[in-house]
């Protein structure tokens, strides 16, 4: 199983998404961005070096948010999210094809990734039951 992080970036009443290129194996799904834990990383490290690496710019990692467990084709995840805020920077999509900052009510008009779902719901209150 990999371990995998995701950014809840806010900024004001909105949320960080981005669109995965379409070349990518969850091509053109949205996600809260993050990546793969490296050895002897902890997710937060994580989060900072991947957005960094994903949109040239520093986060501020804050509070756990929730998990997902996901079992893709190429894989199984457990994707830890964390809130974060942008700190400094240019937001320059680098491995991306697509960002936007979306309120929570707008949320559910995007086609995320199957692992991002539960958080969509939760951070809109809904039922996690999957």
């Amino acid at each position: 199983m990999k371990l995998v992080t995701a950014a809840i970036i806010k900024k004001d009443d909105h949320i960080f998404i981005a669109q995965r290129k379409s070349t990518d194996k969850l091509a053109n799904k949205w996600e809260f961005p993050g990546g793969k834990i490296e050895n002897g990383e902890t997710p937060e490290e994580c989060l900072k070096r991947e957005i960094k690496e994903e949109f040239n710019i520093e986060i501020e990692v804050g509070n756990y948010f929730s998990e997902s467990i996901y079992c893709y084709d190429h894989g199984t995840i457990k994707l830890f999210a964390y809130w974060a805020s942008w700190m400094s920077g240019d937001i320059v999509p680098l491995v991306h094809d697509n960002y936007k900052w979306v309120t929570l009510e707008e949320l559910p008009y995007y086609d995320f990734a199957p692992a991002d779902i539960p958080f969509v719901k939760q951070l809109r209150g809904e039922s996690n039951g999957l």
